[in-house]
């Protein structure tokens, strides 16, 4: 102990750096099965950027184990994490200084091999790198103390070539670095000729449970070798409080069963004040790139076979008429067919959880997001308060499938519609509506829909309130029941409604057409129903007074007036079976009155008091609702097919062109839906427990904005049309958030519902995250969504677009996202106070984000990346969930996501401006955005694809002639099999 001490003392002479306290310098480590010499206070002239604490007691065994253990209240905290600094590399070739970064492999006993874990950034031009990257090993890397570690310096030659050679390489053991009083080895690095090439630092950070434990150090010198780094403080302290309000992706309960395969690295980065920020980048796949175009193609099948249900309901028309309903049948039934191929494909698919670049315009698959992933950076202070930021990425929504010669879908939208108000001019069955009519059309169906479902199920309700006796409850159901029923009537009572019903009767082929021309008068509906040929003249504002038809709409006023009677009827009873039971005194007089108004009744159509009443409540309402329960179905089915054949008259024509739009929009707009749902699920989790969120949640919606890096020039321009309507059809979903009916990954799962017109999102949550939200989610209030999207164009095609092509589409989208935008804050100031949003260090206030926003987008700028980075800003400040995509959420998503991780740190945590560029480089080159592209190029295939190469098997005759030349190429399948099958 004095031999170490006297060292300790040497090297503190001579490098103050490398002794962070005088108890932390005696070095006693074995050397047992150690390559290399490890260096008890030789000379060094930099240190890494981290001050490494030092501990003063020995570990035992069991606290190593305790530290390999990993911690149990936040499980995405690495079991181990170390830096590394290398010093006085040196090269072959004197005339050059490396650039070097290090690879880190492992073998734990008995595996026989070693297995690549990590590595750090390249550092170019110096002797003595220092990395920002630092080495994790996670609960799931299952190290242990006999675990051995190999740290091997490489020298980069050339990185566009990536040619490389060892430098050299040292191995110790991870017991070694535990038993270290200061947790530091410092090791010597040989080459394959045994030569010293250099030195290497590894310094473990040591994790502890609470910002009280913390060990003060001693400040470092301001300058090290010319180059200017800042004094840091110790490891970082975890802080219990914040860990509880943050969501593992490994172990919470519904992040788990939608995301998976998370990638994680660590970074140990500088701040300003001379502390040091650690921050967890992350990176995961979802299950819902499948999962949800699963649901959502079959939800289409079912409303597209209930479209042909509706059409065959329609009943025997007249040749003419049956001619298009025939023609539209084909149509729809060929749309099934292909989503029922999609829906066996998608059920059939057994690939890994995301759709790789080279598989975006893949027929079978064309409904998965490409690439979607979830990334995640946590930043924790010096303070131990964690920062938790989410950005989901995934290719920009489109359907390569289907190409992009005739443009997106703003252009085929706008070449359709061009093409519906030329169809009835050029065509022989000409048919004329107003645009408002069809809309209309849609949304009476929808309502005569739903109130007949909600009259059937307010009836049974009543029926069984009487059955019970329940006057109570006989009356809160019979006010709901009138209620609906009088919407049902007040839809129906539509002029358009009544001309559409004589419009059908006018189709049927016992109909005697009228041979007169149409009318002038623009209020009239004229029908010409030949054997041959077919002419309507619509308008939805028709006089149904005035209609040359034989069916008069007395008719179909006696059709809801009846309904209405009916409803009259079931009040009356049941408010004498109330006085009755209310005054039981004077049932004689009651009865008396009944039998007096008995006749009355019957000449209005309803059964009199003695008729329908032998004691029974429910046998009094049953007859009543019975009736009302048959009008109303016969008054909404005509109502219904009308509306129908409303509608097959106005599709007719341009059939063809609307399905295969309807198509290409369905496929961009599951691609888009699905990103969504990832966003909301994350953000309301990790907001389970902001209360200003919440409310802003329930009051004006989830504002989710999309970043898109698109040219204007070529496919992507296609591409940006349509993500951009995918995008705006958003604002037709909704969200629900419900308790989980079990604890099972398959019971957390989002589940959708709705149609074209509407879809809605239903998320499961645990017991526990169900209650800590607030009585309005709770009971069922639907969560609006308000998506906003910009897009600047950054590659070169975009340089072409700006100086020969058109922009004007970015500057559309541009500049309509900025309107909502607007809107949005603005509802926001009008019904929440400010305190909703989160904090931040920024000085610049949200009005004037938003100004300086409006600014750059009507610059009309080339490449103003100034939009992105504020729209982006301006979304977190305001709660809301950030989307970046581009073609394929590869390179240009990765440039972004890194650079807006890079801002955070330094605008939000004070992050050194010094070591921006280097850990700006740091995490494109080793951080987990790196994982999309090396995922993308390994070739990860479904299983279908594990099979050998046909090209192997044409050689077989030659080699069956030579049997070594056999025994080699058959060693060589199995490892080429094998490779893909471990890819996958």
């Amino acid at each position: 102990m004095a031999a170490g001490r006297t060292n300790a003392k040497r090297a503190e002479g001579r490098l103050p750096w490398e002794c962070v306290t005088a108890r932390a310098s005696a070095f006693t480590r074995d050397s047992t099965g150690m390559e290399g010499v490890r260096e008890r206070g030789g000379s060094r002239t930099q240190r890494p950027w981290s001050v490494y604490r030092a501990s003063t007691l020995e570990l035992s065994n069991e606290m190593i184990g305790l530290a390999l253990a990993g911690n149990s209240q936040d499980p995405d905290a690495p079991v181990l994490e170390f830096s590394v600094a290398c010093a006085d590399l040196l090269t072959p070739a004197l005339d050059r200084k490396p650039n070097s970064f290090v690879s880190v492999s492992c073998t734990t006993p008995p595996q026989a091999f070693w297995t690549k874990h990590a590595q750090t950034e390249v550092i170019e031009g110096t002797s003595n790198p220092i990395f920002l990257s630092s080495i994790a090993f996670f609960q799931e890397s299952d190290i242990n103390q006999q675990t051995q570690v190999k740290v091997a310096v490489y020298d980069v030659k050339d990185r566009s070539q990536g040619t490389m050679y060892m430098l050299g390489s040292a191995l110790f053991p991870v017991k070694e670095l535990l038993q270290e009083r200061s947790h530091r080895l410092q090791l010597e690095l040989r080459s394959a000729e045994n030569r010293r090439v250099g030195n290497i630092t590894i310094a473990a950070w040591q994790m502890e449970d609470g910002a009280d434990q913390r060990t003060a150090v001693g400040r470092l010198p301001d300058n090290l070798s010319g180059r200017t780094v800042l004094p840091v403080d110790e490891s970082l302290a975890e802080s219990m409080g914040a860990r509880m309000k943050y969501a593992s992706l490994f172990r919470d309960t519904l992040l788990r069963s939608v995301f998976g395969g998370t990638m994680s690295r660590m970074y140990r980065l500088p701040t300003t004040a001379g502390n040091h920020l650690r921050v967890l980048e992350q990176m995961a796949e979802s299950v819902l790139s499948l999962n949800v175009p699963r649901q959502f193609v079959k939800l289409l099948l079912e409303e597209d076979a209930a479209r042909v249900c509706e059409l065959e309901e329609l009943g025997e028309l007249s040749p003419c008429w049956e001619g298009l309903r025939r023609q539209i049948v084909s149509q729809y039934q060929t749309i099934i067919l292909g989503y029922q191929e999609t829906v066996s494909d998608l059920n059939a698919y057994r690939g890994p959880s995301f759709k790789a670049s080279s598989l975006k315009a893949e027929r079978k698959l064309e409904f998965m997001s490409t690439n979607l992933h979830v990334q995640r950076m946590r930043a924790q202070d010096e303070l131990g308060l964690e920062h938790t930021y989410d950005v989901v990425t995934v290719g920009a929504p489109a359907a390569h499938c289907r190409g992009f010669k005739n443009g997106g879908l703003r252009k085929l939208i706008q070449k359709f519609e061009e093409a519906k108000k030329h169809s009835a001019p050029s065509s022989s069955q000409s048919i004329v509506f107003i645009p408002q009519d069809v809309v209309r059309a849609k949304e009476i169906i929808a309502h005569v829909n739903t109130l007949k479902t909600q009259v059937g199920y307010y009836a049974e309700r009543l029926s069984r309130a009487a059955k019970e006796r329940s006057p109570g409850g006989l009356e809160r159901t019979l006010a709901i029941l009138a209620d609906k029923t009088r919407q049902l009537v007040t839809v129906c009572d539509s002029k358009l409604l009544a001309s559409a019903i004589q419009a059908l009767n006018a189709a049927r082929p016992e109909y005697i057409a009228s041979k007169a021309s149409p009318s002038a008068d623009s209020q009239h509906v004229v029908l010409r129903n030949d054997q041959d040929t077919l002419l309507a003249t619509w308008s939805g504002s028709s006089s149904r007074s005035s209609l040359h038809v034989d069916w008069h709409e007395e008719e179909w006023e006696k059709v809801w007036l009846n309904v209405d009677k009916c409803l009259e009827c079931i009040i009356q009873r049941v408010d004498k079976l109330l006085q009755k039971e209310r005054r039981p005194s004077l049932g004689g007089q009651d009865n008396t009155q009944s039998d007096l108004q008995g006749g009355a009744s019957w000449k209005d159509g309803c059964p009199g008091a003695e008729e329908a009443y032998p004691g029974e409540w429910s046998e009094a309402l049953y007859p009543l609702l019975t009736t009302l329960t048959e009008c109303v179905t016969m008054m909404s089915d005509k109502a219904k097919k009308s509306m129908v054949f409303l509608l097959m008259q106005d599709s007719a024509p341009t059939i063809a062109m609307d399905l295969s739009l309807q198509c290409r929009r369905d496929v961009v707009f599951c691609q888009t839906l699905t990103a969504l749902i990832c966003g909301f699920i994350i953000k309301l989790r990790n907001c389970l427990r902001d209360n200003g969120f919440l409310r802003q949640l329930y009051t004006i919606g989830l504002l989710a904005q999309f970043e898109s890096l698109l040219s204007t020039y070529g496919e992507e321009l296609a591409m940006l049309e349509d993500m951009s309507v995918g995008i705006m059809d958003l604002r037709n979903v909704t969200f629900k958030v419900t308790q989980a009916t079990g604890s099972s990954a398959p019971d957390m799962l989002p589940i959708i519902t709705g149609n074209r017109d509407g879809f809605n999102v239903r998320i499961p949550l645990p017991g526990t995250m169900f209650d800590a939200l607030p009585r309005e989610i709770q009971s069922g209030m639907l969560l609006r969504v308000r998506p906003v999207h910009f897009n600047v164009g950054i590659n070169e095609q975009q340089t072409l677009a700006e100086k020969f092509g058109d922009t004007s589409l970015q500057e559309t989208i541009n500049m309509e996202s900025l309107c909502r935008l607007n809107s949005y804050y603005e509802q926001f100031k009008e019904v929440l106070p400010e305190d909703c949003l989160p904090r931040s260090r920024s000085q610049t206030c949200l009005p004037e984000l938003l100004r300086f926003l409006g600014q750059n987008v009507h610059a009309r700028k080339n490449k103003n990346v100034d939009i992105l980075w504020q729209a982006a800003e301006i979304c977190r400040r305001l709660n809301g969930v950030r989307f970046t995509s581009c073609k394929s959420a590869k390179d240009r998503t990765a440039m972004s996501v890194t650079l807006e991780q890079c801002l955070i740190l330094q605008h939000e945590h004070g992050m050194a401006p010094q070591v921006f560029t280097q850990a700006l480089d740091c995490m494109r080159r080793v951080g987990t955005r790196e994982g999309v592209i090396q995922k993308n190029l390994s070739g990860l295939l479904p299983v279908r694809d594990l099979r050998l190469d046909p090209g192997l098997l044409y050689s077989l005759p030659l080699l069956a002639l030579s049997p070594n030349l056999l025994l080699v190429w058959i060693f060589l399948s199995v490892a080429y099999f094998l490779a893909k099958l471990r890819c996958s």
